[in-house]
């Protein structure tokens, strides 16, 4: 079926709004990503266009490219990159600016469970922690699979979380991963435990007191190819904070599902719990839905059958 340009369909403006602010504030790889989205072309579709024009691009860097797993950076591919402009019916140099220096980019593809303050206030100390790691711009992995357990105690308090998570390699060689944990206000991230609890083990650990934040590396017993699956578990034992009022987890690029679990101890049970969605940090919640709390499990949970760049959580309101 044709893809028409939106009319008087609210959720066409939205999408075409949504396309307008990737086009302008970037990076390249999620501003391609919307445009695909929007104008409802496949990849496959793409790449037949391009070759009318006489530009010959594969399907796979084009995949790469909408990824954020390589940037075109040869003169064929920034040929192409105009070509797509065109192609995607959009403004002239849109795309290609957002390739040249100085221009917004993103950092490294690893989905992070952060407050809302911290998706914003504390990136320069993760940057710092992720430099001492020599963490690569691409960590080499995408994410397939991801369950994740959080635990609040008797205390009202954070008292870890556990991931059982399934990611694919875009690129040969890589050994490692980086997981990232963000306290609740008060967070001692000195006294974070990691835990190894299945096919990796700890590595390097680095943390920054002030920010609450906490990166670990978790590293392979093998070394992943192109294509390769790894699963992998892990865990962080906290309780060092004050009371959680919400747990939520970022992501900075689309695909992969992402299931998520919070348990409450029978000592302290919430009045109420819902599940929200955010686009960024500074975005109103929407998506909005009350979540039962199973009696003897007191537990309530979510499913993203393929997550979206942004945020999404579950909240809860304390009796």
């Amino acid at each position: 079926m044709a893809r028409t340009h939106p009319g008087g369909d609210p959720e066409g403006h939205a999408a075409e709004a949504e396309l307008a602010r990737a086009l302008r504030t970037g990076p390249f790889h999620v501003a391609l990503r919307t445009a695909l989205s929007v104008r409802g072309l496949a990849l496959h579709r793409v790449q037949h266009r391009l070759a009318q024009r006489g530009v010959h691009v594969g399907v796979t860097s084009l995949s790469y490219w909408q990824q954020g797993a390589r940037r075109p950076q040869r003169p064929e591919s920034l040929r192409a990159v105009r070509a797509l402009e065109d192609i995607l019916e959009l403004p002239a140099h849109s795309l290609t600016r957002l390739l040249e220096p100085g221009a917004p980019r993103t950092g490294a593809e690893r989905p992070a469970a952060r407050s809302y303050r911290s998706l914003v206030e504390e990136s320069r100390a993760l940057e710092r922690l992720l430099a001492e790691l020599e963490s690569p711009a691409d960590g080499g992995l995408h994410t397939v699979c991801h369950l994740e357990r959080v635990r609040i105690g008797a205390g009202r308090e954070l008292r870890g979380r556990d991931s059982h998570h399934v990611v694919r390699a875009h690129r040969d060689g890589v050994d490692r991963y980086l997981a990232i944990h963000h306290g609740d206000e008060g967070c001692d991230p000195g006294r974070v435990a990691v835990r190894a609890n299945e096919n990796c083990r700890v590595g390097r650990v680095r943390w920054h007191t002030a920010a609450g934040v906490l990166v670990a590396e978790l590293l392979f017993d093998t070394r992943l190819r192109a294509g390769d699956t790894h699963v992998f578990g892990y865990g962080f034992d906290d309780g060092t904070a004050g009371s959680a009022g919400e747990y939520v987890r970022g992501f900075s690029f689309a695909g992969g599902q992402y299931v998520l679990q919070v348990r409450f101890d029978a000592a302290a049970l919430p009045a109420r719990c819902l599940r929200f969605t955010r686009s960024s940090a500074a975005a109103p919640r929407g998506g909005l839905q009350e979540l039962t709390l199973a009696g003897r499990h007191r537990m309530v949970h979510l499913v993203e059958p393929c997550v979206r760049p942004g945020i999404v959580g579950i909240a809860w309101d304390w009796a």
